[in-house]
């Protein structure tokens, strides 16, 4: 029977907070909203005319809020456990090369 939901812990929230993918969404959804409010603010007829009209900075930054909108989802939803195969040979191998390295000093 599946357990419910219960709140992260701390150490949970960290995990998430270090996950790369965190990271890269964090990235995206900042230079989204920079690009953005340039977008908003400031579109003078010289960009007008370079770009035949298309307010770039305004549509790159709605596709960059997007992208990053998604990596946090992606983060949320499928968050990494200890239970994935991956995680747990990556944390085997960090455990292995700790203990070499422990040994040759």
């Amino acid at each position: 029977m599946p357990q419910p939901p219960t709140r992260p812990t701390r150490g949970r929230l960290a995990d998430l907070a270090f996950d790369i993918r965190s990271v890269i969404g964090a990235l995206f959804v900042v230079y989204g909203l920079v690009c953005l409010v340039w977008g908003l603010v400031s579109f003078p007829a010289e960009a007008a005319e370079k770009t035949g009209g298309i307010n770039l900075n305004l549509w790159a930054g709605l596709g960059m809020l997007l992208m990053g909108a998604a990596f946090l989802v992606w983060v949320v939803t499928s968050p990494l456990t200890q239970d994935d195969p991956a995680v747990r040979e990556a944390l085997q191998e960090a455990d292995d090369e700790g203990a070499r390295g422990g040994e040759q000093r």
